[in-house]
C-alpha cells in the first residue's frame, strides 16, 4: 500500500506501508543509530513524534518484550529506508510489523531519510503527517494542524497513576554458557543500600534496572506527587525521571521540586533536569533539531572530560535565564547547549543526557556515581 509523509512546510515524500494503516501525525525527529529501534519507540520520551531511522535497514532483529523501556509504544508513525522481510535474533519474541499493526502504530518506507534529516536540520523541529488515507494536499493540512510540542503537557499521558515499587527485573543480563550446563542469562544483584523515590515523568525501565544495580531501592511515584509525601516516605534521594513534552507547562511540578531542594539529595535526568531548572525561576527554550539517539558529545565544565551520550529531548536549560543558584556543568560539543547543572550549595544537580546511556571507558558497574555520592554525603 502506497503512504505518504508530508511535513508543515509542504515537504512531501512518498513510500510504502508497513505497520499499521491510517493516518499519525507528530513532531518529526530523527534517530541515527544502527540499533535500538524497539527501545527508542517505547521510551515515553518519544511521546508525540514521527520518528524517522537514518540507518539503511530496521526490524532485522524483530522485537523482545524483555527490551521494551514500558508498556507500549509512545512514538506517532515510523519513518525508514526499509523494514526487514525477516529478522534473525534468537531472543526475538515477533517480527517488527506485527508488534507495529497490533499497538495502532503507522509507518512508512522507501523515504530518503537523508534527505529528511537535512530539511530538519536546516529548517528545525517540523511537524509532519504519514497517512495511507490523505492526499498530499491533505496530509500537510493535518501536519499544520497538529498540536506543536510546545506548551504540551505530555507527562499527563505517560505517569503512572499511581506508586509502585519497583519489582522488575534488574538482573545484569549475559549470554548462557550452554557448553558450562550454565543456562542462567542473568548476573545476581548485589544488596540495597539506598532507598530512592523516583517521580515518573515517563520513566525507563532501564533507567529503573540501573538504579537497582547501583543498589538502590527504588518507589515510583506519579509526576503530580506532593513533596511532602514523598518526603514522608523517608528516601535517601529522589530522583526526577526523563519525559516528553514541554517543561514549561509542568507548573505545579516546578513548586513541589523547589521544596525537596535542601530537604533530600534531588538527581535529575532529561526532563526531569530542565524540570529543576524552572523550580529556580530558570527557563527551557526549544532545540532547533531535538536531540534523539546515540553518539552526542557532551562536555563536562571542570575537567573538560567528554562523554559520548544517548539523548531523548526537545528542550534545553537556557544557559542566558539561568538562577543565581544554579551553575552549569556539562555543553552539548555539537550545538553548545546545556547538557547538565548543578545547584551551587545544595544536594541537587541534573543531566541532560541518559545517565544509563553513557558507558565508561573503564567498564566501571556504576550507573549513577554522583546521585550515590549525593546520597553517601547526606548519610554521614
Amino acid at each position: 500500500m502506497n503512504a505518504i509523509l508530508a511535513l508543515e512546510d509542504g515537504t512531501i515524500f512518498e513510500g510504502k506501508s508497513f505497520g499499521a494503516t491510517g493516518t499519525a501525525v507528530g513532531e518529526a525527529c530523527f534517530d541515527t543509530n544502527v540499533v535500538g529501534y524497539q527501545e527508542a519507540m517505547t521510551d515515553p520520551a518519544y511521546r508525540g513524534t514521527v520518528l524517522a531511522f537514518t540507518y539503511t535497514q530496521i526490524g532485522n532483529y524483530g522485537v523482545c518484550g524483555e527490551d521494551n523501556e514500558s508498556d507500549c509504544p509512545h512514538v506517532r508513525a515510523i519513518v525508514a529506508g526499509e523494514l526487514a522481510r525477516l529478522h534473525c535474533n534468537w531472543r526475538a519474541d515477533e517480527p517488527m510489523e506485527p508488534w507495529m499493526q497490533r499497538h495502532a502504530i503507522p509507518g512508512i518506507q522507501g523515504v530518503d531519510t537523508r534527505r529528511l534529516v537535512k530539511v530538519l536540520r536546516t529548517k528545525g523541529a517540523l511537524r509532519a503527517c504519514v497517512t495511507t488515507e490523505l492526499d498530499a494536499a491533505a496530509a500537510v493540512k493535518a501536519a499544520q494542524e497538529c498540536a506543536p510540542l510546545a506548551g504540551s503537557n505530555l507527562v499527563a499521558e505517560v505517569s503512572t497513576a499511581a506508586p509502585y515499587h519497583w519489582e522488575g527485573e534488574s538482573r545484569i543480563w549475559k549470554l548462557p554458557n550452554k557448553t558450562a550446563g550454565d543456562l542462567s542469562n542473568y548476573y545476581e544483584l548485589g544488596p540495597v543500600q539506598h532507598k530512592v523515590v523516583a517521580y515518573d515523568f515517563g520513566i525507563t525501565r532501564n533507567l529503573l534496572r540501573c538504579l537497582r544495580r547501583d543498589g538502590c531501592d527504588v518507589t515510583v511515584v506519579p509526576a503530580t506527587t506532593p513533596a511532602e509525601e514523598v518526603l514522608a516516605l523517608k528516601p535517601d534521594g529522589v530522583l526526577l525521571s526523563n519525559g516528553p513534552g514541554d517543561p514549561a507547562a509542568l507548573t505545579s511540578v516546578h513548586a513541589e521540586i523547589k521544596k525537596l531542594v535542601g530537604r533530600v539529595p534531588v538527581y535529575a535526568v532529561g526532563l526531569g533536569c530542565q524540570l529543576l531548572a524552572h523550580a529556580f525561576g530558570g527557563k527551557t527554550v526549544k532545540l532547533h533539531t531535538s536531540h534523539r539517539g546515540g553518539g552526542h558529545s557532551v562536555k563536562a565544565v571542570q575537567g573538560g572530560k567528554v562523554y559520548i551520550t544517548a539523548q531523548s529531548h526537545a528542550f534545553a536549560v537556557d544557559a542566558d535565564a539561568l538562577p543565581a543558584e544554579l551553575e552549569v556543568t556539562h555543553v552539548n560539543m555539537n550545538d553548545g547547549s546545556v547538557e547538565g547543572i548543578r545547584h551551587k550549595t545544595q544536594p541537587a544537580l541534573g543531566v541532560e543526557f541518559d545517565p544509563e546511556g553513557a558507558p565508561d571507558a573503564e567498564g566501571k558497574p556504576c550507573y549513577f556515581p554522583e546521585f550515590l555520592q549525593l546520597i553517601r554525603n547526606a548519610k554521614k
